[in-house]
């Protein structure tokens, strides 16, 4: 396996979007007839798990424990064609499919749902057995059943979808089936306000009224006590928490107190809710309740919590001291309009009374035309909504001093119902029961309007199975009338149920009006509740009547409570003793239809929000009640259909998922109903539940969406499209898969690539901790790649398994000129090792082709590279985050910062994210990027960059972020030609000079053709020598010193076609590579072997483009070794790669390495690849790609950080072993100095007898700036130097003296102690250990960088330029500090001080 971790941080580019590893296992094909099951990883990448028979189908998919269980219409799935009827399980851990027992579902099936709580698994589709379109497969005992309820039929006579409700205590059915429920026997729900606290003192008549909001009251408690934490009347409104400090109030000790509210506001009410306070000295035990303004001492009914008897009292009414009563209800004998009321506390114990709670208790319901307060109890307030334009009005009520606001509007005389404005309450209803409802209409003496008053008409819709109630009122009244507009019962479907009530002009309105105009008035609407009784006849109204049936009819929706235990038949009437309160889902969906069911209309995904609404979508579209006009998606919410935004969408919904406040929807549509989005809304959109409105997911998708799953901040969307589209409708590839990153609200990379129609995605087993979410994916595919990415991939290694791959964490995209169209996509084959082929050493094979004209042949036209595709890329430390980005070039755009930019990028492998250059746009494609040590970037390729003479080369400065036009004279085409540049380099020999090479004449006004040196520090373009003829494709060099250029293309040389050449920097001059003729055409790519002169690849097409070639240059001739690629081969780059393990040794090459060879491939052994390795005698395939079209890809070249990388390999010892032997080495080491030393100090000692003492002497030693290194360590090497070197004290060992006699020596021998790339870190064997123990703490390196600059002459020091970021690896030492470069590899010591 490769090494890749030698080479630093690596890139791999190319014309690709998806990409695989090639393994030893058999190849996979894809029969697009058939399904095929995908696993997805947390991170992205598919594998292929087996397919179903040629036309099967996988609709869905869940999950028990550790088994996968997936469905459809199939007869037979996995590679080895498992016998399973449209169902089977998967073993993850075994990769084994299984079929289900016998007896299963006789037809296809469209949804599966997993109970893991009782191991069940609900199966639901369109069969008869062993259920009707519904069955339950115990995992426990292996077996089939029919559900408690038998199944369904009617309609499709299919269900589509099995979901659970948001508290997961029962099941959801949809699809296209018919229900059918006990009429005139209505069950209700029996809530009794279960957001109310229960209490003894209350009943479930008093428990059902909702009390009145007093947010706006004036009220006051006197005396009240002086304890702040205690006086406070407003906080026993609605008490935040238990009885106590801020939650209660105390009257002034040793008084009675009176509370007195007044509202301003007419209030039906129908009694108080009185709550005592527990505190210690304090409590309320008599009372009396007077109304305003009348100062009437109501007659009170109450519950004796003792007894449980009713009770009334008028006076001296008492409250109880019990403290296990929260508090207790006391009702006045009939509903009450007033004011306000006032509250006598005339008896109470110790110090002085107080309360808890205190409430106003309405007459049941209500809702006012102008805003509404939320009560207290209740999850939500009141709501009014309404159509047409509406004015306020105040109107005099028959209460004294007080005002009630009404909102008008005026309609023209003549206009229809359909055309006047409209008016809706929704009211808050807490329970259930039996209600009057009225209708408050303000007369019209007060408002001198009666002309142009008239009727409307009044639509109630109550719930509960009742039909909608439908009156028309007059409002031509001279006062204030109350009308009943409906009488029944109410059932709340959740806890925040509001029952509706509109309003609108009359079909034939009262009146003539008054200059042309009638006037709609909107008051309150009053609900009284007459009975809490849990079951109740249907409603009956004021007017008109309603017919009745033996049973009420509901489509497409059904719900099982999971704890039920009762056993019915649902293919015929259903009791009334088994329906729920969402059952009204069917009933009234069946009635909003025009009971029009046809097997069109269905309902094909439900999802449930924790409010309690639910929301339906699937293929229909709404044609009576309040919901008329609305289609394919729909809300339930508190007992009734309400319309979204834009009366739904314009095409079949087919999937939801449900994240926090956002639903998200897939299927066939293109926008809602009314177009409001602007066509954004393809296949894919975003209802946000708290704004109730519609967002967009960029663009969409160009197809249709079968499935959705959240994974991992993901919201994972399958289908039958290839490209998933941003806000600009640009799009992105994304072959039937595609991911929407919920946090950045973008389209993201998949992780994985496939071209089909996928009809499912869905979250596999649970994930371990810290793991993310493993998923499959089923579809009709027609290609796959194990991962996605347009055009760019990094690479680590990972050991024996293969490299890990990392695709580019965004998406490029396409909408740029293609360069040419992909090859044909040919069969893979199995990994075949190939050889070892038959090698004639040294053979000149020159005869086997015939000689070359003078004339070269032209290069062949560059492999396909259909956008998106990257095809060159180079490291760069951006200084300012410190992270090593990728600087890409090829065909490609993208977005940033809301701006589309094209051909060159920065990527950030650490943040996923990608800019652009600031300035000027390429316009083209980029084939080369080089950076230089001074932050220059050169770009290459065939383009133009706008607004400066720049064709096929540009500079730009990373440092300042901007093009530097004037440092660069530009190229030169000849005539009839254009610039292209391929190649970008640069050589150790040569610096501060960058070698350009591509199809070109000149170079401002240097004649260069196809070659030239530009001096970055002179700006200044030079010739090589004399120069060549013809076009050069790759670069590459030779020599310890990189002092050889061997350049390859379609060269001609001296008069001669050459094809590759060198050219020697020290004398100037050109050479062909050996016998010309050996070489049978253009080449393409050209690499060195470690700088080996006598170890050269090329690879090319033959002279007539026929057929391609791979040669290799012994020293003396050229030789094949390419002979089995085929004739679709387009060879991009030859690169030699370091390996993790050794190959067998031949004469080509080293064990220790391989050549790999990228570009589009083709080989009779392999079949198709991107990139294979060759050790000399085998080609061994090793990735493949491709397109976005599910073409054959390419791979363009592999690009890493590091300019010198090692390739020997490293064997380290155990490092048990290296530190005993380092502190053997050490003790001997130091024994043997302490020897010295003495020895030292004798002969210093006798010295000093005849020697004069001179002071100045003493600190000569004290120069610890100079002394290089300090550690003991390493005064350990330079002590053992000094012994071995033969240096004159080795108490001196690194002194100035010394220090700089060596940077002017220029035969010093290499210091084999001292530290460099290769022993510093790590001990390699017994002699490096002496080292050892430094690396075995820790290996680690931190980035700093150069603040002055360092010649770094000396032995083992590293030269540093002002600014140059290094990698310090030791700083243990004071004063010098061991470092890397990471742009050259190279390791040395510095000077600690010089860098920051």
């Amino acid at each position: 396996m490769v090494d890749f971790s030698r080479m630093g941080q690596v890139g791999l580019a190319g014309a690709f979007a998806g990409l695989s590893l090639f393994n030893n296992s058999t190849a996979v094909t894809f029969d697009p007839s058939a399904s095929s099951l995908l696993a997805r990883t947390g991170e992205g990448a598919l594998t292929t798990l087996g397919t179903t028979n040629a036309g099967g189908s996988i609709q869905s998919g869940c999950a028990i424990n550790n088994i996968f269980y997936l469905a459809g219409s199939f007869s037979s799935i996995g590679n080895t064609s498992v016998s399973a009827s449209n169902i089977a399980s998967y073993t993850p851990s075994s990769g084994v499919f299984a079929a289900l027992g016998s007896n299963g579902p006789n037809g296809p099936i469209h949804s599966l749902y997993c109970d893991v709580s009782t191991s069940q698994l609900w199966v639901g589709g369109s069969f008869t057995s062993p259920g009707s379109s519904v069955a339950i497969w115990d995992t426990k005992s292996n077996s089939w059943s029919a559900p408690p309820f038998k199944g369904f039929t009617g309609g499709g006579g299919e269900v589509l979808s099995i979901t659970s409700n948001a508290s997961e205590n029962s099941l959801f059915f949809a699809g296209s089936f018919l229900t059918a429920f006990t009429a005139n026997a209505i069950a209700l729900n029996n809530t009794n306000n279960p957001n109310v606290p229960y209490s003894p003192g209350a009943t479930p008549f008093s428990s059902s009224l909702v009390p009145v909001p007093l947010q706006g009251a004036e009220i006051l408690g006197q005396p009240s006590s002086s304890d702040p934490e205690f006086s406070d009347i407003s906080n026993i409104l609605c008490p935040a928490g238990p009885d106590g400090p801020g939650n209660t109030w105390l009257a002034a000790n040793g008084n009675g107190a009176v509370i007195t509210i007044r509202d301003f506001s007419s209030i039906n009410a129908y009694g108080v809710r009185l709550g005592n306070t527990f505190q210690s000295g304090f409590g309320t035990t008599t009372f009396s309740v007077t109304s305003i303004p009348d100062n009437t001492v109501q007659t009170l009914s109450y519950v004796n919590p003792s007894t449980g008897q009713n009770m009334t009292c008028t006076a001296t009414c008492p409250l109880s001291t019990d403290s296990s009563i929260l508090y207790q209800d006391f009702i006045f004998t009939a509903p009450v309009t007033l004011t306000g009321i006032q509250i006598t506390l005339s008896g109470w114990t110790g110090e002085a009374p107080g309360l808890h709670m205190l409430q106003l208790l309405s007459s049941g319901a209500f809702a006012s035309s102008n805003g509404n307060l939320q009560s207290c109890f209740s999850p939500n307030p009141s709501n009014t909504t309404s159509t047409g334009q509406w004015t306020t009005k105040d109107a005099v009520t028959n209460i004294p001093a007080t005002l009630q606001t009404v909102l008008v509007s005026t309609v023209a005389v003549g206009a229809s119902p359909s055309q006047a404005p409209s008016f809706t309450w929704q009211p808050y209803v807490s329970a259930s029961g039996q209600y009057d409802v009225y209708l408050v209409i303000p007369g019209c003496a007060d408002f001198q309007d009666c002309p142009l008053r008239t009727s409307v008409q009044v639509t109630v819709f109550p719930g509960g199975g009742s039909q909608p109630w439908v009156s028309t009122v007059s409002q031509q009244v001279q006062s204030d009338t109350t009308t009943l507009i409906y009488s029944g019962p109410i059932v709340p479907s959740s806890t925040d149920f509001v029952t509706t009530v509109s309003m609108t002009l009359a079909n034939n309105p009262a009146g003539t009006g008054q200059d042309g105009q009638y006037e709609l008035v909107a008051g309150n609407v009053a609900l009284v509740l007459t009975s809490a009784d849990v079951t109740s006849a249907a409603g009956s109204g004021s007017s008109g009547s309603n017919a009745t049936s033996s049973s009420q009819h509901g489509f497409g929706f059904f719900e099982w409570p999971l704890s039920s235990s009762a056993s019915i038949d649902a293919t015929g009437t259903i009791p009334n003793t088994s329906e729920t309160s969402l059952d009204m889902i069917s009933i009234d969906l069946y009635n909003a239809l025009g009971a029009t069911t046809s097997t069109t209309v269905s309902v094909t995904v439900v999802a449930q929000h924790p409010s309690g609404t639910v929301y339906l979508g699937g293929n229909f579209q709404l044609i009576s009640g309040s919901t008329s006009g609305v289609s394919n998606i729909v809300a339930f919410k508190s007992g009734s259909f309400i319309s979204l935004p834009n009366n739904g969408l314009n095409g079949p919904v087919t999937s939801f998922v449900l994240s926090g406040n956002e639903l998200y929807v897939g299927g066939s549509f293109t926008d809602t109903n009314t177009a409001s989005m602007q066509g954004k809304l393809n296949g894919v959109a975003i209802y946000d539940v708290s704004s109730n409105s519609w967002k967009a997911m960029g663009a969409g998708v160009n197809g249709a969406v079968n499935s959705l799953a959240l994974a991992n901040g993901q919201i994972v969307v399958a289908g039958n499209f290839t490209e998933a589209l941003n806000s600009s409708a640009s799009g992105v590839p994304a072959g039937g898969l595609a991911t929407w990153n919920v946090s950045t609200g973008l389209w993201v990379n998949s992780g994985g690539f496939v071209v089909g129609n996928m009809t499912f995605i869905g979250n596999g087993t649970l994930p371990a901790s810290g793991q993310k979410q493993t998923q499959f994916v089923a579809g009709n595919v027609d290609t796959m790649a194990e991962y996605g990415s347009s055009g760019l991939v990094i690479l680590s290694s990972g050991g024996s398994t293969g490299p890990l791959v990392t695709p580019m964490g965004i998406q490029l995209t396409s909408n740029v000129t293609n360069v040419s169209s992909p090859a044909t996509l040919t069969k893979r084959h199995p990994h075949v090792r190939r050889g070892p082929s038959a090698w004639i050493s040294h053979l000149n094979i020159g005869t086997l082709f015939t000689r070359q004209s003078a004339t070269s042949s032209a290069l062949p036209p560059s492999p396909p590279a259909p956008a998106p595709a990257v095809l060159a890329g180079a490291f760069w430390t951006n200084v300012s985050t410190s992270h090593q980005v990728a600087i890409i070039g090829g065909n490609f755009s993208f977005s940033s910062s809301s701006t589309t930019s094209s051909a060159v990028a920065i990527y950030d492998p650490v943040t996923s994210s990608i800019s652009a250059l600031a300035g000027a746009q390429i316009n083209g494609v980029v084939r080369a990027v080089y950076v230089d040590q001074q932050q220059q970037l050169f770009v290459g390729g065939e383009f133009n960059l706008t607004g400066t003479s720049a064709t096929g080369l540009a500079l730009y400065d990373l440092s300042t972020q901007q093009w530097d036009t004037s440092s660069m004279q530009p190229l030169q085409s000849s005539a009839g030609s254009s610039v292209v540049v391929r190649s970008i380099t640069s050589s150790i020999y040569k610096s501060d000079t960058v070698v350009v090479a591509g199809s070109f004449a000149q170079a401002g006004s240097v004649s260069c053709q196809a070659i030239c040196l530009f001096d970055t520090t002179l700006n200044q373009w030079n010739p090589l020598g004399s120069g060549i003829q013809g076009d050069i494709s790759s670069v590459s060099y030779a020599g310890n010193t990189q002092e050889i250029l061997i350049a390859a293309g379609s060269i001609t040389l001296g008069g001669l076609t050459t094809n590759v050449a060198q050219y020697n920097f020290a004398d100037s001059t050109w050479a062909a590579i050996g016998n010309s003729a050996e070489i049978p055409g253009p080449v393409t790519a050209v690499t060195v072997n470690n700088g080996n002169y006598s170890s050269i690849f090329a690879a090319g097409r033959t002279a007539d483009g026929s057929s391609p070639f791979m040669m290799f240059w012994d020293g003396v001739s050229w030789n094949s070794v390419g002979s089995s690629l085929q004739g679709t081969t387009n060879i991009s780059q030859l690169l030699m790669v370091p390996l993790l393990d050794t190959h067998s040794a031949n004469s080509i090459i080293e064990s220790d390495r391989m050549l790999m060879i990228s570009g589009a491939l083709s080989d009779s052994s392999f079949g198709s690849a991107s990139s294979v390795l060759f050790d000399g005698s085998s080609f061994i395939p090793y990735m493949a790609t491709v397109t976005a079209q599910g073409a054959l890809g390419s791979i363009s070249s592999l690009f890493y950080s590091l300019a010198n990388f090692s390739f020997g390999q490293q064997q380290f010892l155990a490092t048990g072993i290296v530190i005993l032997i380092s502190i053997a080495i050490a003790a001997g080491v130091v024994f043997l100095l302490a020897l010295i030393g003495i020895l030292w100090t004798l002969l210093s000692r006798r010295d000093d007898r005849v020697a004069k003492y001179n002071a100045s002497d003493d600190d000569d030693d004290d120069n610890s700036a100079q002394h290089r290194p300090s550690s003991l360590l390493e005064h350990i090497n330079a002590a053992t130097r000094t012994t071995i070197l033969g240096a004159a004290s080795p108490l001196n060992m690194v002194g100035t003296e010394k220090d700089e006699a060596a940077r002017k020596s220029t035969a010093a021998e290499p210091d084999p102690f001292g530290p460099d790339g290769s022993n510093y870190l790590r001990a390699e064997t017994p002699s490096d250990a002496v080292v050892g123990t430094m690396a075995a703490e820790e290996e680690f390196a931190r980035p700093a960088h150069a603040r002055y600059s360092f010649d770094g002459m000396g032995e083992g020091e590293l030269p540093l330029t002002a600014g140059l970021e290094v990698e310090v690896l030791d700083d243990r030492d004071t004063a010098w500090w061991y470092t890397r470069n990471p742009q050259t590899g190279q390791e040395g010591v510095v000077p600690a001080a010089y860098l920051y």
